[in-house]
């Protein structure tokens, strides 16, 4: 057992505890949000024991308490330290009513507990961070050492444990934005540095392996394997470094592939003012929801082009660019993974006309209109595609009809989107967690004058989608007020749920406000009678507070009137709620008709009301369908299942081969190429990419 040392002194208010404490032992989200809090940890290690653990509490302005715990040599094992540390935090976490937020140490201590951070995460929800021994060092100058002193003595060496931990918390505190979230670093040449340069560790390769199912995770270190023996290097572009669905999977697969130890990296371009504006009425277009009359007019391809050749100009065709070619210390296979960025493809053919390059489209194109000779559909995807057809190969949301008709069949492949079941928005928090979290949440619905979600007491329905013209906002009311009435007329006996709408914002999508404005006066007008029973809020970049919303509403709803392939979906199907969808896009093929929800045409609104009653009153159908979600979630929808398609084709395409994929799925392709036979009872997606044949 540790032995004695320094313990926290700090006092708990007893006021703030009696107001506040029947509400925390309930995990209830009235009241205000907690305080937050840091830690920073330090260790004194000697012949891989340590003779002493120090933890440093602070705010983001004062050093709060700390605590200093001797050990013996023989209870010094990785295990009881960790048990030590998490319980520690865990109970002033809960005595003094405040949430850590992130928590710092030295690499030896992560070294030596390489199980601390993922806990830490996993089960107290505390962001960990590990700062190299590089960075220990206090800026000195050269004057204030001896001669014979070196800044290693001098500086992290020669302070004393508690020192050194407090340095660690202090630290710590500088990372994270004013959202108490790590602020999303972009570094030299528009590199992004994933959880702030991999200083955060969310998780390692065990972790992720149990999410997958053995026969995946042996085929995605089949090609990884392969990739880290030949050094090979694989450069993503994108638009944006966070708040889309692309952001989301780049910051996963980066996180997963640090751990696995292949060579991705991921760029993003200087945005330039009106540039988003553009790019997000392209989008649009292509989906068919765009105001009438708007069109991609000539001076804003010009604007587009230029802003890609000027990027690829100052930051990736130069010494250390990811453009160059192989030979020049260059990406050996690049993807464009976003409508925004085409016009690299020439450039990058350009410079090396031998370099495979891949574009994914990840948005649900109208082909049918792209068909019709000068449509605005038409017009903008000719300017798309006259940089997209230099590519190697197209791969698309596995739809067909999302692969305009001009598309040679053979360089098309299909890959669904994907979402990280470790990440904040997919982990399982306690309710503690989640509590402070459906507390922050409630104070933006004060703040913004929307009724809150007082849970347990309050049940509400979901959509978890951003503003946006396809998302099918208008719908959603008009399904909850008629679900409302009939629930109220033929089962006048049970309470209501809320309604709740909300998403996060991204950085390339200007109409947001536009489409809140709209829900915001629809409300107002149309269904005042209700209107204390929805809440519709634009929610912080936090990604727990998506995951509590979700984690504890009754029903998921996505009734998006144009759809590429909707990670909501499988994030509500993976924590068990009923989902009420739309056959808009990839939805069939992630919603079982009958089995982990119901799908609809787009536009019904009464069977999305009639789903809902049935639902609301049937409680063993509810449990039935919650059950089947929960139990049968396929690898596909995985970060693992993502990097299986990536590290295959660039395993592939880096040896010189050329891929045809001829409308199939990568996913099989990969696991044909190693000869990994399916098993019978294997979980997989529909593979109808015809969207009559999906449900």
């Amino acid at each position: 057992m540790p032995g004695h040392g320094h313990k926290f002194e700090r006092h708990a208010s007893v006021t703030q505890q009696r107001r506040l404490s029947l509400q925390y032992k309930r995990n209830a989200w009235l009241g205000p949000p907690s305080d937050t809090i840091y830690a920073g940890i330090s260790g004194n290690f000697d012949d891989n024991h340590v003779s002493s653990i120090a933890i440093a509490i602070r705010d983001t302005t004062y050093l709060l308490d700390f605590i200093e715990n001797k050990f013996t040599d023989g209870d010094a094992c990785a295990k009881i330290i960790t048990d030590f540390i998490i319980a520690k935090l865990k109970a002033y976490s809960q005595h003094h009513m405040e949430k850590f937020i992130g928590i710092s140490m030295p690499e030896d201590v992560a070294n030596h507990c390489p199980r601390l951070c993922p806990r830490l995460w996993a089960e107290l929800d505390i962001v960990p961070l590990v700062l190299s021994n590089v960075s220990l060092i206090d800026r000195m100058s050269v004057e204030q050492f001896d001669e014979d002193e070196t800044p290693r003595t001098s500086g992290w060496d020669a302070k004393t444990v508690d020192e050194q931990a407090e340095s660690m918390a202090r630290k710590g505190v500088r990372l994270f934005g004013p959202d108490n979230t790590p602020m999303v670093q972009v570094g030299f040449l528009g590199l992004v540095e994933v959880d702030t340069a991999f200083h955060i560790r969310l998780a390692d390769l065990s972790d992720f392996q149990t999410t997958v199912s053995d026969r995946t995770w042996s085929a995605m270190q089949h090609y990884a394997d392969e990739l880290k023996e030949r050094k090979v290097k694989v450069a993503f572009f994108s638009s944006t470094p966070q708040g889309g669905g692309v952001a989301l999977m780049r910051h996963a697969l980066l996180r997963f592939s640090h751990c696995l130890g292949t060579d991705l990296k991921w760029y993003v371009p200087k945005p330039r003012p009106g540039v988003f504006r553009v790019t997000k009425t392209n989008h649009n277009i292509l989906q068919g929801v765009a105001h009438e009359g708007e069109r991609l007019l000539p001076e804003n391809k010009k604007l587009l082009k230029d802003w890609i050749k000027e990027n690829a100009r100052r930051y990736w065709t130069r010494s250390g660019g990811p453009l160059l070619p192989p030979s020049e210390g260059g990406a050996d296979v690049i993807i464009i993974d976003d409508p925004q960025m085409p016009g690299l493809i020439p450039i990058a053919k350009a410079l090396a006309p031998d370099r495979p390059v891949i574009y994914r489209s990840h948005i649900q194109i109208r082909s049918d209109l792209v068909a019709i000779p000068g449509s605005p559909q038409e017009e903008a995807w000719e300017f798309l595609w006259n940089d997209i057809k230099h590519a190697d190969v197209f791969i698309s949301h596995p739809v067909s009809d999302f692969v305009p008709q001009n598309v040679p069949p053979e360089m098309v492949g299909y890959m669904p989107a994907t979402t990280d079941w470790l990440d904040g928005l997919n982990k399982t928090m306690r309710d503690w967690d989640v509590a402070h979290y459906g507390r922050i949440f409630n104070s933006a619905c004060r703040n913004t004058d929307m009724p809150t979600i007082q849970w347990p007491e309050d049940s509400y329905i979901v959509q978890i989608a951003r503003f946006d013209p396809s998302k099918g906002i208008r719908d959603v009311l008009i399904s909850y007020e008629k679900f409302y009435n009939k629930l109220v007329s033929e089962s006048p006996q049970m309470i209501p749920p809320k309604l709740l709408i909300c998403g996060h914002g991204s950085v390339d999508d200007p109409d947001g406000a536009i489409i809140y404005d709209e829900t915001i006066e629809y409300l107002e007008k149309k269904v005042p009678d209700i209107r204390h029973l929805i809440c519709v809020l634009r929610v912080r970049p936090c990604d727990q507070v998506l995951n509590a919303i979700l984690s504890k509403a009754t029903i998921a709803l996505q009734l998006s009137r144009s759809e590429g392939f909707e990670v909501k979906v499988s994030e509500a199907i993976h924590k068990g709620k009923p989902v009420v969808a739309t056959r808009a896009g990839g939805i069939p093929l992630q919603v079982m008709h009958g089995k982990n929800g119901f799908l609809v045409d787009v536009g019904d609104t009464d069977a999305v009301a009639q789903h809902l009653f049935d639902l609301w009153t049937d409680h063993d159908m509810y449990l039935r369908i919650s059950e089947y979600g929960i139990n049968n979630v396929s690898d596909e929808v995985s970060t693992v299942g993502s990097a299986l398609n990536w590290l295959y084709l660039s395993t592939k395409m880096s040896r010189g081969e050329t891929i045809r994929p001829n409308g199939r799925w990568i996913d099989d392709m990969a696991f044909e190429e190693i000869g990994a036979p399916k098993k019978p009872d294997e979980l997989r997606l529909k593979r109808a990419v015809k969207v009559e044949n999906m449900g």
